[in-house]
């Protein structure tokens, strides 16, 4: 018996308890496959950065996991993995190619966005008093929904619970509020 036929005899058992619920074995599975993983698809896509490597490795190890109740224990483990990465390297290989056909090279990234409205620095920003004031003179509703979402930046369901307002009225009393605020301070 060589090696690589003793090692996927061990992997499909421990694939087997995976299956059969011992999260212990599906851990050492995992442990085991993942430096096996990363250098085969390595070696499969060698003009990839080791980022892009390790996404494809993760890929194949979710789709493994998605796909573990399909393993025939009865079959060999390793070229049941290998088909997966194959099928994840072969994905990678072609969002590689659709991304550089879209892509542009461009000498200098801009700083800076096209639209000169987006492009206030914080010096060149009205005075924060006045927004102060602008908040303070809200309805009490959109006053309340901004400071707590936009100022203290709680989520929708935490602002809901401390100012007993629905979400969606939270939601509706900040564009309202936005909108007062953009005429205001023009």
């Amino acid at each position: 018996m060589n090696q690589t036929t003793g090692n996927d005899r061990y992997l499909a058992e421990l694939m087997r308890s995976a299956q059969d619920g011992d999260g212990n074995a599906y851990v050492v599975l995992l442990h085991t496959i993942t430096p096996m993983l990363r250098k085969a698809v390595s070696r499969q896509l060698a003009f990839y950065q080791r980022q892009d490597v390790e996404d494809v490795v993760q890929d194949t190890l979710l789709s493994m996991h998605a796909a573990r109740a399909s393993y025939d224990p009865e079959r060999p483990f390793l070229p049941w993995l290998w088909g997966i990465a194959r099928n994840r390297a072969a994905d990678a290989g072609r969002r590689h190619a659709r991304r550089a056909a879209r892509e542009m090279t461009v000498a200098e990234v801009p700083e800076t966005f096209p639209d000169p409205g987006a492009n206030i620095s914080v010096d060149d920003y009205r005075d924060p008093e006045a927004l102060r004031q602008a908040i303070d003179g809200l309805p009490l509703r959109q006053r309340t929904a901004m400071e707590l979402l936009k100022l203290h930046e709680m989520s929708l369901k935490e602002a809901a619970s401390v100012s007993s307002m629905s979400v969606g009225a939270l939601k509706i009393a900040v564009h309202r509020a936005v909108a007062t605020l953009r005429d205001v301070l023009g």
